[in-house]
């Protein structure tokens, strides 16, 4: 096992043996439900700000060992998100396990009509990593666990909510009572704390879902991920380290559940004749796993004293792989206001700083989700006009232009 492995595991060990690290008291400045990518990365920049934080979690993410099979969820960063990890002081213990730099994404539905973006087009090494979530997880912790000012309770759950005259209170499975001047909903889709401040949402279940993919292929390690659109959904590559990659399958809800029941040699068969015949045939299928597309938004990202970020506050459609990289952006925007609150000795979980949290990011969050449901909607038929006008518009983009470099540069998180 290497020193970073060792380290990752005492890390575990020192974090689950104890149960629950204390500090002597039950007052913090922020309590926070949901420590997954998110909400690691909102407590190690808050408590970098001299805050005190709790951090409630069920489950610590597993110690790496590079044996371990690749999991079949990843996202691919962005280089802004990138920029983010790095100042939380995550980035480094996380490209020392496994990742893939990828240089280029490809998108296209007819032969010939195709949108090609490479990273030299801007002058750039590299538009993002792609990563196992549970990895970007686990490098955060790793640093989370260094921070005196956050204390995790883990494995634990919350109870129960309640305001107090002048901030809220937590009541856990463990007996213990948390209080804070803040409460910060990093706990997903079906946010708890979103549920108990009252914020309501919006939106939707597509009919479609995606399945997850892992294969070993015959080539060699990826540098380009691409993704051709049909009328019952897109089919995607992500690059993964070494000779893998990882293939989205977008379809019928009903169609996806036929293909979970197939064995590996059977899924393999069906991919070769429904994928893009750029994807070399001779594979194995290694993983898999499935999930419903779904849109959510909450109708506002804050109340008295909560605040909501991540998928706890927007669910997206997957198509981009934006998904992680808006969480991110969140975690930018709060910790920026809550920064300048400091700085300025005001009431930094006052609802007037909430408010331009909630400024910052929810016009940009409602942009990329309303563009990826026209490119769900723009895709999924095939009315001939609209068929050639999408084509020919992908043809055009591919055009190198002021506006490409635009829209590459938005794509890494540079805008």
């Amino acid at each position: 096992m290497s020193q970073i492995e060792e380290t990752h595991a005492q890390m575990i060990s020192d974090t689950t043996d104890s149960n629950v690290t204390h500090s002597e008291g039950t007052e913090f400045d922020v309590i926070l439900v949901g420590g997954g990518m998110v909400g690691a990365a909102t407590a190690i920049g808050l408590a970098q700000q001299g805050l005190q934080v709790a951090v409630i979690e069920s489950f610590a993410p597993e110690a790496y060992q590079a044996e371990q099979p690749l999991d079949v969820r990843v996202s691919a960063i962005s280089v802004a998100s990138e920029t983010l990890l790095e100042r939380l002081g995550a980035l480094d213990s996380l490209l020392k396990m496994r990742n893939v730099p990828y240089l280029g994404l490809e998108t296209w539905e007819l032969d010939g009509c195709i949108t090609q973006f490479h990273c030299s087009q801007i002058g750039a090494s590299h538009l993002g990593h792609i990563v196992e979530n549970r990895l970007i997880q686990l490098a955060l912790w790793q640093q989370m666990t260094q921070l005196a000012g956050i204390t995790l309770y883990c494995p634990d759950k919350v109870v129960a909510f309640a305001r107090d005259s002048d901030g809220v209170s937590v009541h856990l499975q463990s007996n213990s009572k948390l209080t804070a001047k803040l409460l910060v909903g990093a706990d997903g889709a079906h946010s708890q704390v979103r549920q108990w401040a009252g914020i309501g949402i919006s939106g939707w279940d597509y009919a479609q879902s995606a399945m997850l993919i892992n294969i070993n292929t015959a080539q060699g390690q990826q540098d380009v991920t691409w993704q051709q659109f049909t009328p019952k959904g897109p089919r995607s590559l992500l690059p993964l380290p070494g000779n893998n990659a990882s293939l989205v399958w977008y379809d019928d809800a009903n169609r996806i559940k036929q293909l979970m029941q197939l064995n590996n040699k059977q899924l393999a068969d069906q991919i070769r004749v429904h994928f893009p015949a750029r994807l070399d045939a001779d594979f194995t299928v290694e993983n898999k796993g499935s999930f419903g597309l779904t849109r959510r938004h909450a109708q506002r990202y804050y109340s008295q004293n909560v605040v909501i970020l991540g998928d706890a506050a927007h669910t997206i459609n997957p198509l981009a792989g934006q998904g992680v990289n808006l969480g991110f952006k969140d975690v930018e925007a709060f910790l920026a206001v809550i920064k300048d609150a400091l700085a300025q000795d005001n009431i930094w979980w006052s609802n007037e700083v909430l408010a331009q949290y909630q400024r910052k990011r929810y016009r940009d969050n409602q942009l990329m989700m309303t563009a990826m449901d026209l490119f769900y909607a723009g895709f999924s038929n095939d009315f001939l006009p609209l068929k050639l006008l999408r084509n020919g518009a992908l043809k055009l983009a591919n055009i190198n232009s002021p506006l490409k470099k635009t829209v590459l540069k938005y794509a890494m998180g540079l805008n």
